[in-house]
């Protein structure tokens, strides 16, 4: 897979870059680092479970790597946690080696940033104290069940003002929406998580943008059905992780020089090839 293919060892990765000690993780115990985690069937679908998520190494390892191989400048990421703290450690990275040639050459008028949006005033609170991340913008919004052309769904009330070239999709949880459409909602260990905020800005974002949507298969699916840009996408069943790259033609001079820098020849390759496998 194209996106991960300098991405050799998660061993060497996380001696170089001691992830686990950002995260309070006892590599010691934890098990094997590159293997999904193995969760009960109602793990993720108990609207009473208040403990946040346990760590997944190899997710976090894995979207650490994009960042610092993608040269990101920006995220907008749906659902606080260990991942914010991953993102700006990484952002730390890109703005220390990247930061003079984008203030230079690229339109970015808050590079370096990760903007996370949150439902959970509890998870925000949490996440900002212990953290200790100093790039995170979080976000406190309300979730409401709605409609996305006629197709039930849901939204976060109000998102960060941002263009971002990287986004990550990891909430809200199904039992945090309110509100119900035709008496439909997600409120039931049954139903899917849903989001469609991603849909609603997707004219605004710029050829080179990449989604992460982590797990929500349904969701993924919701989206790829409904985006109407040139995206190319693939999903991993190892990672059980869904990627939708914006492979369009530059909008104009500064989108193109971001392109070059941050993500090469290789990009115009793929904007040239059909369903390639990215």
């Amino acid at each position: 897979m194209y996106l991960f293919k300098k991405l050799k060892s998660y061993k060497n990765y996380l001696q170089k870059y001691s992830l686990h000690n950002l995260i309070d993780v006892d590599i010691k115990n934890y098990g094997p680092i590159d293997k999904k985690v193995v969760r009960s069937a109602y793990y993720s679908v108990n609207p009473s479970f208040q403990e946040p998520y346990s760590a997944e190494l190899d997710d976090l390892i894995r979207l650490h790597h994009l960042v610092i191989s993608r040269k990101v400048t920006k995220i907008l990421e749906f659902g606080v946690g260990k991942s914010s703290v991953i993102f700006d450690d990484a952002l730390k990275i890109n703005k220390k080696k990247h930061g003079d040639f984008v203030k230079k050459n690229l339109r970015n008028s808050n590079p370096f940033e990760c903007f996370s949006v949150d439902n959970n005033k509890k998870w925000i609170s949490v996440c900002k104290k212990n953290a200790k991340t100093k790039l995170v913008k979080y976000h406190y919004s309300k979730c409401t069940v709605s409609t996305f052309n006629n197709r039930i769904c849901t939204y976060y009330d109000k998102l960060p003002n941002i263009c971002p070239d990287l986004i990550y999709l990891d909430g809200p949880d199904q039992f945090s929406p309110k509100g119900n459409i035709r008496g439909i909602n997600t409120r039931d260990p049954d139903r899917l998580p849903m989001s469609a905020d991603i849909l609603a800005i997707e004219h605004f974002l710029l050829p080179g943008t990449l989604i992460v949507v982590d797990g929500r298969t349904a969701n993924a699916r919701f989206l790829k059905t409904n985006l109407q840009r040139n995206w190319c996408y693939n999903y991993s069943k190892d990672y059980d992780q869904h990627f939708f790259e914006l492979t369009e033609k530059p909008l104009g001079i500064y989108n193109k020089k971001q392109i070059d820098y941050c993500l090469g020849k290789e990009f115009y390759l793929r904007l040239s090839q059909k369903n390639i496998n990215f």
